[in-house]
């Protein structure tokens, strides 16, 4: 079984993939994760994309493909993926259809994460942490019992990651709204996407794409090689 989890930043698709891989003994592949793996270990690909970023742009939509058809050819993959990150637009989309035709597998279903967007902003932007040991917390939902007193350490000092920032967040979501969402229609079209609620519990969430997956077998009667 082979599965696509979209979502805006801060939906929660990683943890989920995370979840979902290890449920149906999948593979999770995030392609952000995949790419520095490739650089870290200096083959081709890694030094091809390395090249790329290091002149600061994006890696191309070839590369990638290449990257996941030859990770998804290894042998523990063999019951399927997760992808997680990918793809992020209408031409990478029609590039991967295309190369899982060309290899004789089967993209079985896509699940879409959907949030409330003021909701999400308020979720991520409040996130801070303990300089000292890094514990988590958040200006809302998860506050030091004493202000400006790490519960865990007692360290005094905090700190905010530049992706918890309001501004850059609302960037982030319109980014998405441009680019990934567009993928929505495509993937409704061929009858693979399914809509769940991401602002449920952690919990909550993985029962939802759990049931939108359904049962593999069943999904497994269609003919290899067709995507849609």
């Amino acid at each position: 079984m082979n599965v696509i989890l979209l979502g805006p930043p801060g939906s929660g698709k990683g943890t989920q993939a995370r979840r979902l891989a290890a449920a149906l003994g999948l593979v999770q592949l995030s392609t952000g994760d995949m790419l520095r793996a490739r650089v870290a270990a200096g083959d081709e690909i890694g030094r091809q994309a390395k090249a790329i970023m290091d002149r600061g742009q994006l890696v191309p939509d070839d590369i990638i493909i290449r990257m996941i058809a030859l990770r998804m050819a290894e042998f523990d993959c063999r019951n399927g993926v997760v992808l997680d990150g990918f793809p992020r637009t209408v031409a990478q989309a029609r590039a991967l259809d295309r190369m899982f035709e060309e290899r004789g597998l089967r993209l079985d279903r896509v699940v879409v994460i959907e949030v409330d967007e003021a909701a999400l902003v308020e979720r991520i932007a409040g996130r801070f942490s303990c300089a000292t040991c890094g514990a988590g917390y958040h200006e809302s939902f998860n506050r030091p019992r004493t202000d400006g007193v790490c519960d865990a350490c007692g360290g005094t000092r905090f700190i905010r990651r530049d992706d918890d920032r309001r501004e850059t967040v609302r960037a982030r979501l319109g980014a998405y709204r441009n680019e990934t969402a567009p993928i929505i229609p495509y993937y409704q079209d061929k009858g693979l996407l399914r809509r769940i609620d991401g602002m449920a519990p952690i919990e909550g969430v993985a029962r939802q794409i759990a049931a939108a997956i359904g049962p593999a077998p069943a999904e497994a009667a269609r003919p290899a090689g067709r995507v849609g």
